[in-house]
């Protein structure tokens, strides 16, 4: 069984900072690729950005105020959000591509989401 679990989530102001962080474990052979996606009320969930062992991906909103990064060697994801705006709140879940083992096809798992709200 693997589970992926969030944290850091909460309440900020508009222009204030935030990390988020997403840890997998359980029976683990290899993790592959990590992503943050959000999903706001009435629409429909949306990634925010990627990272692999040797890249990173973000999309257009989010560029310049948002880093993703993965601790070496750890099944650990984060995400330091800065400058937020009302517009980021969302709920925001971690998604891992995990092979359980060496022989077995690798699986998508998500967690179960952190609630990030961006208001005065």
């Amino acid at each position: 069984q693997v589970q992926l679990v969030e944290s850091g989530g909460g309440l900020v102001q508009p222009g204030g900072s935030l990390t988020l962080s997403c840890t997998a474990s359980g029976t683990i052979w290899s993790v592959g690729p990590m992503a943050w996606y959000r999903q706001s009320p009435g629409r429909q969930r949306g990634l925010v950005a990627t990272v692999g062992h040797k890249f990173t991906n973000y999309t257009d909103p989010v560029k310049g105020r948002f880093t993703i990064f993965r601790e070496h060697g750890e099944n650990t994801m984060y995400l330091q959000m800065n400058d937020l705006r009302p517009d980021a709140t969302a709920v925001y879940y971690c998604h891992a591509v995990i092979w359980r083992g060496e022989r077995l096809p690798p699986a998508h798992d998500w967690g179960q989401g952190t609630q990030v709200t961006v208001s005065t």
